[in-house]
């Protein structure tokens, strides 16, 4: 399981984006980071506007409450989760995912 680090303002966790792909899914990890596959091209913010609505879906909160912290113009992403802590993320994921 990656590291997911609690914040004031929620959580925040790594994340290598590979957009463009066949369909959206978290595929497994790369070092630190959550390896997720976008179905959504990387053209004017359509891939970070895709990463936030899957997320939103798997942690069961508002879409607003998805952030991209670090690298919006990156594939190496910092992601916080507002309003959720670092332990139930990885309840979320473990319940969801076997990565």
């Amino acid at each position: 399981m990656i590291p997911i680090n609690d914040h004031p303002l929620g959580a925040t966790f790594a994340v290598r984006v590979h957009p463009s792909g066949a369909r959206t899914a978290i595929t497994g990890t790369v070092g630190d980071a959550l390896k997720l596959t976008l179905s959504a091209p990387p053209l004017e913010g359509r891939a970070n506007v895709a990463l936030a609505e899957f997320f939103s879906e798997i942690f069961s909160v508002p879409r607003g409450a998805v952030q991209v912290v670090t690298g919006i113009r990156s594939r190496n992403k910092v992601i916080r989760i507002a309003g959720r802590s670092a332990a139930e993320l990885q309840q979320r994921l473990r319940g969801h995912f076997t990565v």
